[in-house]
C-alpha cells in the first residue's frame, strides 16, 4: 500500500512542484489549500485537495492514516506581514499549532515544517549555520514561533520533526501575483512585456537563491532517511548573488536592452542570505540546478504559461 502524505500549502509555488514529486516517487497524497495565494490550477489531477483553512480544526479527520506531512501553508509576503501582522501571527503560529495537533492525533509519523532563513536576519557572519538564529521582522517572528512549537511537539509529544529553512527558492509557479512579487519572477513578466524592471534599493542585496527542484530533492532525501529525524537543514545552494547581478543573468538571456529603475528600499529585509549547507550535503544531497538553467527554465514557464507568448527562440 503507498504510503500517505499530507501537504499544506498545496496549491503553493513549493507546495505544487513537492506534490507533483510525491507522486512520481509513488506515494498517495493529500493537499490542503485556502487558495488565498496559491491557485486550483497548480494541484496535479491526482492529488486529494480539500480547499480548507489550516486554523479550522474541521481538518483533523483528514490526518487520519496519513503517513508524513509536509507543513508549508504561510503567510510568506514580509510586505503583507508587515501590513497586517496580527493576520501573519495567526496563519503562521495558530495554523502551524492547529496542523500540529491534528498531525498528533491522526498519528503522523514523520512531520516537516518549512522554516525560513529569515530566521537568520540578526546574524551577520556567513555562511549561516543552523544552529544560531534572530529573527526581526514580523514574518521572521511568525515562522519562528511556528518552529518552536514545532520543537515543544517532539519534546512533550514525541513527534518526529524535522525543520527545513528555505532560502531563496525559485522556478515555475512562483508567486507572482504578490503586491511585491518575487525578484526573479517581477524581472521576467515586466522584461517579457517591454517594460523596465524594477529595482528596490541600489541592487547590492545579495540572495541564496534555490532552485525549487533541488529544494524537492531536499524533501524527498528528509522524508526518506531516518538520520534527518530530529534535526534542522538550510535548503540553499551556499553561493549568493546580488540583485544587479540577477537582472544581468536575465537581460543576458533574454536580450531586451531594457534597463533598471531604481525605487526605494523595501523594509525589514536582510541585507545578505548565505546558506552553510554542510549539513544537508551529509546527507548526500547537492543542488543541481544552475542559476541560469533554473532563469531559463522561469522565463520559458512565465512566457508560455502565465503571459501566454509564443517565445521567438528557445531558452
Amino acid at each position: 500500500m503507498k504510503e500517505r502524505v499530507l501537504v499544506t500549502g498545496a496549491a503553493g509555488f513549493v507546495g505544487s512542484n513537492l506534490t507533483k514529486h510525491l507522486l512520481d516517487r509513488g506515494y498517495s497524497v493529500i493537499g490542503i489549500d485556502d487558495l488565498s495565494a496559491g491557485t486550483q490550477e497548480n494541484v496535479a489531477d491526482r492529488v486529494e485537495f480539500h480547499r480548507k483553512d489550516i486554523r479550522d480544526p474541521v481538518i483533523y479527520p483528514l490526518f487520519e492514516g496519513v503517513d508524513a506531512v509536509f507543513h508549508l501553508a504561510a503567510k510568506s509576503c514580509l510586505t503583507d506581514c508587515l501590513d497586517h501582522p496580527v493576520e501573519a501571527a495567526s496563519v503562521n503560529v495558530l495554523g502551524t499549532v492547529n496542523v500540529l495537533e491534528a498531525a498528533r492525533k491522526g498519528g503522523v509519523h514523520k512531520f516537516i515544517y518549512a522554516d525560513t532563513s529569515a530566521e537568520y536576519e540578526g546574524i551577520d557572519s556567513f555562511p549561516t549555520k543552523e544552529d544560531k538564529i534572530r529573527p526581526i521582522g514580523v514574518y521572521a517572528a511568525s515562522k519562528h514561533g511556528g518552529a518552536a512549537l514545532c520543537e515543544s511537539y517532539r519534546a512533550l509529544y514525541g513527534m518526529n520533526v524535522t525543520l527545513l529553512r528555505y532560502f531563496n527558492v525559485y522556478g515555475p509557479a512562483q508567486d507572482w501575483r504578490r503586491v511585491v512579487p518575487p525578484v526573479m519572477s517581477a524581472f521576467i513578466i515586466r522584461m517579457l512585456q517591454g517594460e523596465r524592471p524594477i529595482i528596490y534599493g541600489t541592487g547590492e542585496k545579495r540572495r541564496d537563491f534555490i532552485y525549487v527542484d533541488d529544494v524537492n530533492d531536499l524533501h524527498l532525501l528528509v522524508l526518506e532517511d531516518p538520520r534527518s529525524n530530529g534535526k534542522i537543514f538550510n535548503a540553499g545552494t551556499g553561493t549568493n548573488y546580488s540583485i544587479n547581478e540577477v537582472y544581468a543573468l536575465i537581460e543576458g538571456i533574454l536580450k531586451t536592452g531594457l534597463r533598471p529603475t531604481y525605487e526605494p528600499d523595501l523594509p525589514g529585509e536582510a541585507q545578505i542570505t548565505l546558506a552553510d549547507t554542510s549539513e544537508a550535503k551529509a546527507l548526500g544531497w547537492k543542488p543541481r540546478i544552475s542559476i541560469r538553467e533554473g532563469l531559463e527554465r522561469s522565463i520559458s514557464y512565465i512566457g508560455e504559461r502565465v503571459l501566454k507568448l509564443k517565445l521567438k527562440r528557445a531558452v
